[in-house]
């Protein structure tokens, strides 16, 4: 295949341009779609609307037009608030999600830019459609009637069901059907408020034959082709709600890595109810657990698995019943002590003579089996005049014990340990010793000399440390302080952080850590008394920020320009320097003063050996920062021009060629560009194929250039690259594949459309009307919709097949016109030269539906360019006014085109809102129209024209144009 490539592929082209303000656009939208859509319409008269089914494939695509070629964005907001999950961006033409679920539902953007104009931005709401299984709930009331020795027993069953749609409910007993008013002890109501999501059947005063089978039917009538869904439930005079029973003690008090197993039964209910086990919260079980019905099981028990397990029991009558316990797994936590000096002495110092007090906390579970024990040196401590033992209440949490010594002696110096533990045991006892001596004094804090204003560079490790003095030594507890007093989060998130030696190390400093640190006793494992405390200052330096750290300049030779560094920020900000180089050599050097926050470089003249690197860096005690300039004489890409219409024809059965077409992003920012080199290859192929396209003149920023590109083999698709080459060299290439396909008309005589894509085979809506035609099937027919007036089905009797339609309803005023705008069909100008005396005539022909006492009028236009291709004229060839009745009919009409020509179907809104229009299957085919039907009401005659023996149709952005 190459080598015949090589033979058959042929470069002929010709380079036009566009002048003036050149083909610059800014960017249109249009949102197209494809994938398993139920339908899509216009709702509201404003908002396009997307059907889908839950579980199907969402694909929507996002055609633009404007020049450079857009950028694409698609964003979601879902409903009324915004969904930003989503907020699911994707820069791409094709949004697609596979298995939609009904939470994707929203309104979907598509937003185009190109740095011309407004972004332009266009939106579809899609509807995602799903029907859950319905779910039958029982209640029932038991009343006493006070005039009658009777009680009266009523019973609720309420239908629900998940859906969109709203759902139609309908009821069943046995296999009669329920309807309001078919049986005096049935009421069948909706309640207020619920907008149709449940419908209650209500059974008054019951009676034996209400004792039965009952169904509930869901349904969305098969809308998007879901089927209905129903649910049944047997009432019997043992219905009843559930109740049960937990077979365990509450609390369960429990030893670490046992095993539990709760148990839960039904004691009542009717159906059985069935049983599930949660805990508060929506906390999960714990992840080792095994349920088995009623039991949950949870092995090697830990702390963590401590808490409220409740057991949930649930028959859909009634209201679920629902009984808790909870789980208290045996351990010690945190223990903690603390000194406490004779209080009435204002004196943070132990005295010989004075009361000292030691307290011990730990925290238990349960609280109630905590037990305090005290020892001096080793050997019991016992409660005595002078050695006072007390304990808080077993219901505080966490638990303390105190010990008083009343007039301290020297012979009370020693060690005192405090022992906690369980009555039951099943976890290690806790013990805290705490020494008692001369040497035991309260603790000082002080910052080492030299060390409470700390310099240190951005991205070091740095040490602030605070002394402290005092035995025992207590716990140091380091955090940050604003200005102005308030707290700042430590560098590992935290507001403290504890050091058991008095050093804060901080890894990684950045300029964000610089502030005041402040260090501070604990009250706990050491004296308690008034804090000690101590700041410290951090000033950390970072090196200048500039900007920009690196940008490219295109230049051409012989120009002046300027290149400028631009500091941001710097710690310290004073005696800043620059240097100027051009890669290794030395151009300039300076300080800054303290009035400016930049530095230029000015090139006179631009000769070849300036080209290269520029570098600025600017530089303090802490580091440089360096601003990066590229200089070349590079030329920018050029910018394919993707909105060319007719851009792909056919020449021979076996080839095709393409029209390529690009205008040069800059083009007077460098030296003129020569010629451009092009080439391409088959995208099943390696091997590129290269040819040069001189440029006789210079380009002008906007114009058009032009190159056809034949002898291309069908159906191969191409990967075309194209660099612009100046003096300096090549400049940035750019790269666009070229896709054959097959024309909207195969055989060039004949025009189809049934409207069945939506892209409408490139029909239109006219801008300059009142109100737009409508795409739309009668599957998804609103269920709102006007009635008597409209198709129940396109013309083939298809519901799910699509059409046309003009919808008359309100705000539509009598009068009001939409028109429908075919493609363009072009005329061949050698066969408009060869046949000048002859006349040709096309047939064209569609159906139409005109139904409903209000119908107004529907107008076919033939629509031709003039002489000079810059104005259009109309000509009326078809018209029908007033109801025709509820079916399709057939239109067939013989027009006379002489030159470019569209169709036009204008529909005209009637009298009232029983008047929409319909069309649908429309063609054009050469020759007169065979068998036309009796009411074509006007047919205009042939006008001289030459003989035209083949039809062109201009086709639209992203789609490909033919001509022979």
């Amino acid at each position: 295949m190459g080598l015949v490539f090589g033979l058959l592929w042929l470069f002929t082209g010709f380079l036009q341009g566009a002048h003036g303000q050149g083909v610059y656009a800014p960017p249109t939208v249009r949102i197209v779609h494809s994938g398993h859509t139920c339908n899509v319409e216009e709702e509201r008269y404003s908002e396009r609307v997307y059907t889908i089914r839950e579980g199907e494939t969402l694909e929507l695509q996002c055609l633009v037009t404007g020049h450079p070629r857009p950028q694409i964005r698609w964003t979601k907001t879902a409903g009324g608030a915004s969904d930003r999950q989503t907020d699911s961006t994707l820069l791409n033409e094709t949004l697609k999600i596979t298995n939609i679920s009904r939470h994707q539902g929203g309104r979907y953007y598509c937003k185009a830019e190109n740095g011309l104009g407004s972004p332009a931005i266009r939106s579809i709401r899609v509807d995602v459609y799903y029907l859950d299984d319905p779910v039958i709930s029982v209640h029932q009331s038991v009343g006493e009637s006070k005039e009658q020795f009777y009680f009266e027993r009523t019973v609720f069953l309420r239908c629900v069901a998940s859906s969109n749609p709203p759902v139609l409910y309908s009821w069943r007993r046995g296999r009669e059907a329920l309807t309001q008013g078919s049986d005096a002890g049935v009421e069948i109501y909706e309640p207020f408020f619920t907008q149709g999501e449940t419908k209650i059947l209500k059974l008054k005063n019951l009676r034996p034959q209400d004792y039965a089978g009952y169904t509930c039917i869901s349904s969305v009538r098969s809308v998007c082709g879901i089927g209905d869904k129903s649910a049944h439930f047997s009432l019997n005079n043992r219905t009843a709600p559930p109740s049960i029973k937990l077979l365990l003690d509450d609390p369960l008090v429990v030893n670490p890595g046992e095993t539990i197993t709760l148990v839960c039964v039904p004691s009542g209910g009717d159906p059985p109810p069935s049983l599930v086990w949660v805990r508060p919260g929506g906390e999960e079980l714990p992840k080792k657990s095994v349920v088995n019905g009623g039991t949950l099981t949870v092995p090697a028990v830990t702390v963590d698995d401590g808490g409220a397990y409740s057991c949930v029991a649930s028959n859909n009558v009634g209201n679920p019943a629902k009984k808790s316990t909870t789980i208290l797994v045996r351990g010690l936590r945190k223990g903690r002590f603390w000194i406490t000096p004779d209080p009435y002495h204002n004196d943070d110092n132990i005295q010989i003579g004075r009361e000292v007090k030691i307290s011990c906390q730990v925290e238990a579970t349960p609280p109630e089996e905590l037990q305090f024990g005290w020892l001096k040196n080793g050997r019991p401590l016992r409660s005595s005049e002078r050695m006072v033992i007390t304990h808080t209440d077993t219901e505080v949490t966490p638990g303390t014990t105190n010990l008083d010594i009343i007039d301290l002696k020297f012979t009370d110096f020693g060690t005192y340990t405090c022992v906690a533990s369980l009555t039951n045991g099943g976890t290690p006892e806790i013990s805290i010793d705490v020494n008692i001596s001369s040497t035991t004094v309260p603790p000082e804090l002080s910052v080492p000399m030299g060390r409470s204003h700390l310099v240190a560079q951005e991205g070091s490790t740095v040490d602030l440390q605070c002394l402290v003095s005092g035995k025992p030594k207590p716990i140091i507890l380091w955090s940050r302080v604003e200005e102005g007093g308030g707290a700042v989060l430590m560098p590992d998130g935290s507001e403290q952080t504890e050091s058991y030696d008095g050093v804060l190390r901080v890894h990684n400093v950045t300029r964000d850590m610089s502030g005041t640190f402040c260090c501070q006793t604990s009250q706990y494992n050491g004296f308690n008394v008034k804090p000690r405390e101590a700041v410290i200052t951090l000033v950390v330096q970072f090196p200048p920020t500039v900007e920009p750290v690196y940008t490219e300049v295109r230049q051409a030779l012989g120009r002046a320009f300027s290149l400028t560094c631009r500091l941001l920020r710097a710690h310290p900000a004073r005696l800043l320097r620059y240097e100027w180089k051009l890669g290794s050599r030395l151009l300039t050097v300076g300080q800054f003063s303290d009035q400016r926050d930049d530095t230029s470089y000015l090139v006179k003249a631009l000769n070849r050996e300036g080209y290269g690197e520029y570098t600025c860096d600017i530089t303090n005690e802490a580091g440089a920062g360096r601003c990066t300039f590229l200089v070349t004489g590079k030329a920018f890409a050029p910018e394919f021009y993707y909105d060319t219409y007719s851009a792909l024809w056919q020449n021979r059965p076996r080839v095709y060629g393409f029209k390529l077409q690009w205008t040069q992003m800059e083009p007077n920012a460098v030296d003129p560009i020569l010629a451009y080199r092009l080439g391409i290859r088959q995208m099943s192929q390696s091997r590129w194929w290269e040819q040069e396209i001189p440029m006789e003149a210079t380009i002008q920023k906007g114009e058009l250039l032009t190159y056809n590109l034949t002898e291309l083999i069908k159906p191969e698709s191409y990967l075309v690259r194209l660099t612009p080459i100046t003096r300096y060299g090549e400049g940035d290439a750019t790269e666009r594949i070229i896709t054959y396909s097959a024309p909207v008309n195969p055989h060039l005589r004949e025009f189809q459309c049934g409207f069945e894509d939506e892209a409408l085979c490139l029909f239109s809506q006219d801008k300059t009307d009142e109100f737009d035609w409508t795409r739309h099937s009668a599957a998804t027919r609103d269920t709102k919709y006007t009635p008597n007036t409209g198709p129940s089905a396109d013309h083939n009797g298809s519901k799910q097949g699509f059409y046309m339609y003009i919808e008359t309803s309100r705000p539509r005023l009598e009068g009001d016109k939409a028109r429908l705008l075919s493609p363009s069909f072009n005329m061949n100008s050698k066969t408009s030269s060869s046949s000048s005396s002859s006349s040709v005539t096309y047939c064209f022909a569609f159906y139409y539906h005109m139904y409903g006492k209000h119908v107004g009028a529907l107008n076919v236009v033939l629509r031709q360019k003039g002489q000079t291709g810059q104005t259009m004229t109309d000509s009326s060839v078809w018209s029908l006014i007033g109801n025709q009745g509820d079916r399709w009919r057939q239109a067939k009409i013989n027009i006379h085109p002489t030159t470019a020509f569209q169709m036009v179907m204008e529909g005209v809104r009637g009298g009232g809102i029983e008047g929409d229009i319909a069309i649908d299957d429309v063609t054009i085919k050469e020759g007169e129209c065979k068998d036309p039907p009796p009411n074509n009401l006007r047919s205009l005659a042939p006008p001289s024209s030459p003989h035209i023996w083949q039809l062109c149709v201009t086709l639209s952005l992203a789609l490909t144009g033919w001509q022979r």
